[in-house]
């Protein structure tokens, strides 16, 4: 008895010891959080009287400057940017709470400890016009000049479910995208290329699951196990409705079809992004940075709920959403804007979604540069602009980028444009050190500043969505295209007024201008008469009543509860059309008009 109440005492001291010595270790990192982040009172008072008498200097000296000869001083949402940032900016602010370690939570400094001294970015040049064959030729030159990975463009008909001889078809085949209309058009395009080593991203939304369907129904004719697939389809269809407008079906159906890919990926295709959220068309339908971050969120919750109400568990469905945003033209607002994205969604999901596993918090982001941002006029200052956009998107720790080319205002890219437009991606990662440190900004009061403000503003955009009810009756009330249409207008009256500046638009312009001696991309004038007279060829010599067996199982799962992707896949396998798909989704889902009615 007396040795077990003596061991009991013996446990007892032992716990106390312990929790002493976890008391101190809580004090000491306390104290070495303070030291580190925490200014005291007295030192940001000092600070303040300090930065009183800078800012009376300096506005002394700007107001006898000219204002054509003086930085201008703006943000994306055409405020005025403070000039100087100091630890008085950042009342409070904790190294750990808000910056921390890349890899490790809240993530603002990157997802991976290594950043880009473990593994650069991927670069994916967007590509993708006219036919399979002259797509495919452009993704082996892009390969055997360093690239490495694919993403691919299509054209209007295939983005919104019109095979290439459809009559909504005529005008449009081949014009901003490659045209693909079967599982033959997916051989061509990946000709002598190994979709099971090279990761393809397709920017398709209205009509993903089928793509994502001739994708597989490709690998599976060429032996390749689905789990083995590694890419994106963008699958984002809410900011259809509100920046792009390549929708097909109601909202509702819309969220079926993302959350059945969702399901079919998880079980399928585990290494596949089932969805990429895009702000960067919101972008570039002319939102501000904080409107990219909040409406791309706003989209990003509505599908996790969409998500978890089919049954999909969090920590297993979240590690595959990956999101898409516009590297724009302030360089240390968008630097800010990524390290803000990054931890504004890891709260999102720990926080509002309960996710615990460390995956599922990474924020993973595609960037690509502004295409709105390009000009037809002095299209040679395009290559300096993409140039500062890839490298905030760096700076900012991007997982991979698209560059664009510097004649993409006037046409298609040339093989020589975009050559040049993948080797800035390859200098900023080889010669000039932007990949060399991670988060080389974290620290900086100018960018933690900047960071804070991005956050609170989106939050506060999210705050108001929330009690709209959500992404969904928020664009259906028309609340946030106002609010890009408004922002868009802002920005082209700043323009116009002179304001804003836009190098050889609307100053430093010349007279005499031209783009003589630019090499520019032609569509072939006879790529509709080809492109029917191949589908008249499929229809022909394919096993009909097996297409018919297989496109009554697409309608029948529509109608009711079963996968819509299985059958997809099925009915792409047996050489059904993504024209004959979209019909029958068509037929049970209806058609979205953007006045709200279905036709």
């Amino acid at each position: 008895m007396g040795n077990r109440e003596e061991r009991r005492a013996q446990r007892e001291e032992a716990t106390g010891i312990r929790d002493e010595a976890r008391g101190i270790r809580d004090e000491a990192a306390g104290h070495r959080d303070r030291q580190l982040c925490l200014w005291s009172k007295e030192a940001l008072a000092a600070l303040a009287e300090d930065g009183a008498a800078w800012k009376g200097r300096f506005e002394r000296e700007t107001a006898r400057s000219k204002p054509g000869n003086r930085a201008p001083g703006i943000g994306s949402d055409g405020e005025s940017l403070r000039a100087l940032h100091s630890p008085a900016d950042l009342p409070g602010w904790s190294f750990s709470e808000k910056l921390g370690f890349p890899g490790e939570y809240p993530f603002t400094r990157g997802i991976h400890s290594s950043m880009f001294r473990g593994r650069l970015w991927t670069m994916r040049q967007y590509a993708g016009f006219a036919t399979a064959e002259e797509t495919n030729e452009r993704f082996r030159y892009l390969l055997e000049r360093g690239q490495t990975g694919l993403s691919v463009a299509f054209d209007l008909p295939t983005q919104i479910g019109y095979d290439s001889d459809h009559p909504m078809a005529q005008g449009e085949i081949g014009r901003v995208g490659v045209a693909v209309d079967s599982v033959h058009d997916m051989e061509v395009l990946f000709n002598e290329i190994d979709i099971g080593t090279v990761t393809s991203s397709m920017t398709i939304n209205a009509t993903a699951a089928t793509l994502l369907a001739l994708y597989c129904a490709l690998a599976e004719r060429r032996g390749i196990p689905l789990d083995s697939l590694g890419g994106t389809i963008q699958n984002d269809i809410l900011k259809e409705y509100v920046a792009r407008g390549t929708y097909i079906y109601p909202p509702g159906p819309s969220l079926r079809l993302i959350t059945d890919t969702l399901r079919f990926c998880a079980e399928r295709v585990p290494r596949w992004n089932s969805i990429s959220i895009s702000g960067y068309h919101i972008r570039e339908a002319g939102s501000t940075a904080a409107q990219e971050l909040a409406f791309t969120f706003g989209n990003a919750i509505a599908y996790t709920e969409a998500g978890l109400s089919a049954g999909l568990v969090i920590d297993d469905f979240a590690p595959r959403l990956s999101f898409f945003f516009n590297a724009h033209n302030h360089l240390l607002e968008e630097v800010a804007k990524f390290r803000a994205a990054r931890r504004l969604w890891a709260r999102i999901l720990k926080e509002r979604f309960g996710a615990t596993n460390p995956r599922a918090l990474h924020m993973r982001f595609h960037a690509q540069t502004a295409g709105s941002t390009l000009t037809a006029q002095q299209p040679f200052n395009n290559v300096v602009r993409v140039a500062i956009q890839a490298l905030a998107a760096v700076l900012g720790g991007c997982q991979s980028l698209h560059t664009n080319s510097m004649d993409e205002a006037l046409a298609l890219p040339t093989e020589e444009s975009v050559r040049t437009a993948l080797r800035t991606q390859q200098l900023l990662a080889y010669e000039h050190g932007a990949a060399d440190i991670c988060d080389p900004f974290g620290g900086a009061f100018s960018i933690e500043s900047m960071t804070e403000d991005l956050e609170e503003e989106a939050s506060a955009i999210l705050d108001t969505i929330e009690q709209m009810g959500g992404m969904v009756p928020a664009i259906e009330s028309g609340y946030v295209q106002r609010q890009i249409e408004k922002a868009a207008y802002d920005h082209q009256m700043a323009v116009e007024s002179g304001d804003r500046v836009v190098v050889g638009v609307n100053r430093f312009e010349d007279e005499a201008e031209s783009t003589t001696g630019m090499a520019l991309l032609q569509i072939p004038p006879a790529l509709e008469v080809k492109k029917a007279e191949e589908l008249e060829t499929l229809r022909r010599d394919r096993d009909r009543d097996r297409v018919e067996r297989a496109l009554d199982k697409v309608t029948d799962s529509a109608e009711g509860a079963a996968n819509v992707v299985e059958a997809i896949l099925e009915a792409v396998t047996a050489e059904a059309t993504l024209g004959e798909v979209a019909d029958r989704l068509r037929g049970v889902f209806g058609e979205y008009s953007d006045g709200g009615t279905f036709r």
